[in-house]
């Protein structure tokens, strides 16, 4: 279990570094978006290129960035439903519904995907917009995804296993993060709590 649990660790790094990637990734979509549209509106220039780097961009924040979702638990769940099983239980399934469901689809998504980058790649596809871009590197995130989410997949699981089998304290290595309100609202509660202690007793 040991050598699994580093493995986990060395795939989360890797989860981590491409989540940090997706989120420059946001900023040149960004950036292009709102140069694109100042050329278009200033001096009536537009391209088609600038057009689709934007969305082959916004393919790639959610290819590249769905093993990161799953490491910082941030995926889509029923909360209302979780909230109230223990860890124990939601740790288990969470580890039938990787074995059964992620991991399954994944690799169905890989084999019906790497087929079409591959013509795409040979054939050197193009955009049939005048002046577009190729299309095999955005064909490409489809099969890298949903590796990538494999391999997130593998280290998830490990963990569930070594929260189940007592070699680890919880399930997830990294928790959910607050949000900017949640940290607001904290800090705000505090503020008032200060204020009430140091009010004088008796005083309207």
């Amino acid at each position: 279990m040991p050598a699994l649990l580093s493995l986990s660790r060395l795939i989360d790094s890797i989860s981590m570094g491409l989540g940090k990637l997706v989120m420059w990734l946001i900023l040149a979509a960004t950036a292009i978006s709102a140069g694109n549209a100042l050329m278009r509106k200033a001096f009536s220039i537009g391209s088609n290129a600038y057009l689709e780097i934007q969305w082959y961009l916004f393919a790639a924040v959610f290819m590249l960035g769905a093993g990161y979702v799953f490491l910082k638990n941030a995926h889509v769940r029923i909360d209302f439903i979780s909230s109230l099983l223990s860890k124990r239980t939601n740790a288990i399934i969470d580890a039938l519904g990787i074995v059964v469901f992620t991991i399954p689809l994944a690799v169905i998504m890989i084999n019906l995907g790497w087929p079409v980058f591959y013509r795409a790649f040979v054939s050197g596809e193009m955009s049939q917009n005048a002046g577009g871009l190729i299309r095999w590197p955005v064909i490409m995130l489809i099969p890298l995804g949903f590796s990538l989410l494999i391999m997130q997949s593998v280290s998830e699981l490990i963990k569930r296993i070594g929260f189940l089998t007592g070699h680890l304290a919880e399930p997830f290595t990294v928790e959910h993060e607050k949000s900017a309100e949640e940290l607001l609202v904290e800090e705000l509660a505090k503020e008032a709590e200060i204020r009430l202690s140091a009010k004088p007793a008796g005083s309207a």
